[in-house]
């Protein structure tokens, strides 16, 4: 593998992340190095929450060419418990996964637990959920937990705030947010860094409002965090949105680091975010979408339920090599659908997150050749044609 200067590079050779093609903005190229291996950037990372990818055994996740897997610090936290996690070893032999493993903060849960949580400056204090148990999370304690936890990446505390909340809101959201990734890389560097075998991410906040998140960005980016995430996109606001705001931020992210935008998994976002100078993703609705029957296909998204595939014995998609496109026909996937067998969600599970890695297989490909926006654009268009122009 060659870097942009023409060197090869050797994946050995540092913990972090190599930029081997690209710079500041536009589409990049790269390689992060962990203690439990290397992931290949621009790459998609299934969502494991709960320590499990749901209805997938580990080495099937690996086959579909996930290199990198999420799983998250909140919901880990309340069950069993990140003390179990590190008796059983960390979360690597707990789950039996031998790659990379990035764990989120719980700052997800902010967003999305509105009604079972309190937010001040002191942290997050998080009522009794399904498991019956209240936590409290600040920006040092969410990382001793991801330490106990042994994940290779872990995300600092952050506040989500909502789409379409109003300035203030959002303002008071960026000024926590600062204010707990100051805290949180005071505890990593007290922890030892990245030298002890676990990076961490800042995140920038800002909502929609640009102005707000270059301020984030300029404070975040001062602060010696291994990589840097975009956060608060994808709840809820319009694709245009969302693609105006990830163009507005990356210029502010420095070009040695890695860029994270966090929650998006639909092809098309992963595509114009790819432009756009982002490296890393995560979403659950690759898996999700299997597991409700909604399959992605180069001319957008099939849904296998429909009488039209009753004597479909074509597959998902030619040329696929994920299991349900290799042995089963689209009649056999409508006809788990309907009988509601497990096996249905699982191949559909494996198709979509075979497509979203396949995508990133080809753009790393694209992009090592040294093809720039408007080439990638023209080949994206022809590839897939369902997704080049859905917003």
């Amino acid at each position: 593998m060659e870097g942009s200067n023409g060197n090869k590079i050797n994946e050995t050779d540092s913990i972090g992340f190599q930029l081997l093609r690209g710079s500041r903005t536009g589409p990049r190229r790269g390689l992060y190095q962990t203690p439990h291996g290397s992931f290949q950037t621009p790459c998609f990372a299934p969502v494991g929450t709960l320590a499990s990818v749901k209805g997938l055994l580990p080495t099937q996740v690996r086959e579909t060419g996930a290199e990198l897997i999420l799983a998250n610090t909140y919901h880990l936290a309340l069950r069993p418990g990140e003390g179990i996690i590190q008796e059983a070893g960390g979360l690597h032999s707990f789950m039996d996964w031998e790659g990379p493993i990035l764990t989120d903060s719980g700052g997800f849960q902010v967003f999305s637990l509105e009604g079972l949580r309190r937010v001040d400056d002191s942290g997050v204090y998080f009522a009794g959920s399904q498991s019956g148990k209240a936590l409290f999370l600040d920006p040092r304690e969410t990382l001793r937990i991801q330490r106990d936890l042994g994940s290779d990446i872990a995300m600092v505390l952050d506040e989500c705030p909502p789409a379409g909340a109003p300035r203030k809101q959002v303002l008071e959201a960026t000024r926590r947010t600062i204010l707990w990734a100051k805290q949180a890389a005071e505890e990593h560097q007290k922890m030892g860094g990245a030298s002890r075998g676990q990076a961490v991410f800042g995140i920038v906040q800002g909502g929609i409002f640009t102005d707000l998140r270059k301020e984030c960005a300029e404070q975040i980016t001062q602060l010696p965090f291994d990589g840097l995430a975009i956060g608060g996109v994808s709840v809820g606001e319009p694709k245009p949105e969302m693609y105006r705001v990830v163009q507005a931020t990356t210029p502010y992210l420095p070009e040695e680091k890695i860029r994270y935008l966090m929650g998006i998994g639909d092809p098309d976002d992963l595509f114009q975010a790819v432009l756009k100078g982002i490296d890393m993703f995560d979403c659950v609705s690759p898996t999700r979408h299997g597991r409700n029957n909604l399959l992605y296909v180069p001319e957008g998204r099939l849904k296998i339920r429909n009488a039209i595939y009753k004597k479909d014995f074509r597959p998902i998609q030619e040329g696929c090599p994920c299991p349900a496109c290799q042995r089963y026909t689209r009649a056999y996937l409508r006809h788990l659908a309907l009988a509601k067998e497990i096996l249905g969600g699982i191949l559909q599970s494996l198709h979509n997150l075979t497509f979203l890695e396949t995508l990133m297989q080809n753009l790393r490909m694209k992009i090592e050749e040294g093809q720039q926006a408007e080439a990638l654009e023209e080949w994206f268009g022809e590839t897939y044609p369902g997704w080049a122009h859905r917003v």
